[in-house]
Order: structure tokens, then sequence, then C-alpha cells
């Protein structure tokens, strides 16, 4: 499965694309289309400190790029991309019709990418002693 996302970096690039066109739509896209109004956010579960809607959003986006990407430069640079893009769309929101700034979803941003690459440098570090 792993063979197939690095072959494939399509997939993650395609996801990236919409996930920003999702995040610049000047309201929310899913729930205009869910709802009919875009002014209605869908929520997956509730939110605690962070967003949990950002959180599960960044923590799939993170974990499709660690599935892509294998080379150390590669890593280093998907790691920058994560921390850059979930602190620069949430800002977006700023100037966006219909949208708003709120640190619960740059935190949630932040939090799921950071999660991750907990996660991996944990797996790499068991991958090692396994050898």
């Amino acid at each position: 499965m792993i063979k197939f996302f690095s072959k494939y970096k399509l997939i993650f690039y395609s996801t990236n694309l919409f996930l920003i066109f999702l995040y610049l739509f000047p309201g929310s896209l899913v729930g205009w289309l869910l709802y009919g109004d875009k002014r209605i956010q869908p929520q997956i579960t509730s939110d605690f400190i962070i967003s949990s809607n950002h959180f599960y959003v960044f923590i799939m986006i993170s974990i499709l790029g660690f599935l892509t990407f294998k080379i150390k430069n590669q890593i280093k640079t998907l790691i920058i991309y994560l921390v850059l893009l979930s602190i620069i769309l949430e800002v977006f929101h700023l100037f966006i019709p219909d949208r708003s700034f709120q640190w619960s979803d740059l935190f949630g941003n932040l939090f799921g990418v950071v999660i991750v690459i907990f996660l991996k440098k944990i797996i790499n570090k068991y991958e090692l002693f396994k050898k």
C-alpha cells in the first residue's frame, strides 16, 4: 500500500488542492451541499479545546503525505509544508467572506500535523530496534 502512494503522488497533490479549495471557499461548501446553507458547518464530533473537523482533516492529509514521501529531504520539506499550510489557510479566513479566523481551528490544524509527526517518529524508532 505504501508503494501505491509513493508511486501515485497525484493522490496527495489532488487531495491538497481539494483541501485548499474547501478552505478558501466563502462559507462551508459541505454545509451548502448537505443542508443548502453555506453558513452551516457540519460537525463530525463535538469540539473540545481544538476544532475536531480541522484536526481530522490535517491528520488525514499528514498521513497521506508521510505515505507518499519517503526520502529524508522530502520528509523535512513535507513537515514544513504541512505546518505552513495549516497556518496560512487559517489566516486566510480573516479575509474570506463568511469565514472567520479561530484559534481553535488553527490549533486543530497544527495538532493534527504534530500528532502524525510524533507517531511517525515512534514508528521509525521502533523499526530501528527491530533490525
